[in-house]
């Protein structure tokens, strides 16, 4: 950290409320971030209505009803919990909170998604098995048991790198843009893998009418898939617009740069003019005594 320098506190509040302030650019984030609560929940709604309408309804018996378990928890922990899990940050009512805290919330929700994830997948295990129905065998279950594998990889980096306070600055600075490629590499995988597996369930399940005469039933699974995708393409947009970032992230970012290229830094006003270019020349360079890095 930097010994004696002054607190950076007030260049966030300034950058919070310069935020607020652009209303038009804040508005379209938060319609952005309710149209995707909004599919979110009515994708777990109508998987909901699918497994118990349509299906056989719920159960942990090693039947139809224990499989029923499987769409449904991915559904709502794989894709709905996992995305709301990445783009927490970009949450303006968050701004405020500590990025400590922030942070134990990302990996809650990302623990939460994962152990719905292990429940769903024992579930299809158990109903093959059950059934004497062969494991593993369609691409479905290969990419979607390859996802399962490299979600709590990633859970476990992140929480060793980013959430343990020990690891060094340029490490952290250096393994950010793989650790953001991977959580939305393995996010849009997931909704192409779910949407595999409801075209497989269908085909396999219908057979009077089929699938190819759309029934009800296939129509409410399409028309969730479409809700999914819908879902995971305006959480990708939002956490891909960089003026949609948490304000704080951009000064802690700038100053970590600083830091990690600069190396021991003796003058606090070089500092100070790394964060006003970083920001567009919005923030005033602050005068100071030249202090050691601590």
């Amino acid at each position: 950290g930097l010994g004696g320098q002054k607190s950076d506190q007030p260049t966030v509040h300034v950058e919070t409320r310069r935020c607020w302030r652009k209303m038009e650019n804040c508005k379209r984030l938060i319609l952005f971030l309710t149209l995707s609560l909004v599919l979110g929940i009515s994708s777990v709604v109508l998987a909901f209505i699918w497994v118990v309408y349509y299906r056989e309804g719920l159960g942990w018996d090693g039947g139809a009803a224990e499989f029923n378990w499987h769409p449904l928890l991915m559904v709502m922990g794989f894709i709905f919990l996992q995305g709301f899990a990445i783009i927490v940050y970009r949450l303006p009512w968050t701004w405020r909170c500590s990025k400590q805290k922030m942070k134990f919330i990302h990996a809650g929700l990302n623990v939460v998604a994962f152990i719905l994830a292990v429940i769903s997948v024992v579930a299809v295990f158990d109903f093959h098995n059950e059934k004497s129905i062969p494991n593993m065998y369609s691409l479905h279950s290969w990419i979607g048991l390859a996802l399962v594998v490299m979600y709590p990889a990633q859970m476990v980096t992140g929480i060793a790198v980013y959430l343990i306070p020990v690891t060094p600055v340029y490490f952290r600075a250096a393994l950010m843009p793989v650790h953001i490629y991977s959580g939305l590499f393995i996010f849009g995988s997931v909704i192409a893998t779910a949407l595999m597996g409801f075209t497989e369930k269908l085909i396999f399940s219908l057979k009077s009418p089929a699938y190819k005469d759309s029934p009800p039933e296939a129509v409410l699974v399409n028309v969730l898939g479409l809700l999914l995708s819908a879902f995971g393409g305006l959480l990708l947009w939002i956490v891909t617009r960089p003026e949609w970032k948490r304000p704080r992230e951009q000064v802690e970012l700038t100053l970590a740069n600083s830091r990690a290229g600069l190396g021991e830094i003796k003058d606090n006003t070089a500092v100070n003019a790394r964060v006003d270019l970083d920001t567009n020349n919005e923030t005033r360079r602050r005068n100071g005594k030249g202090e050691e890095l601590g």
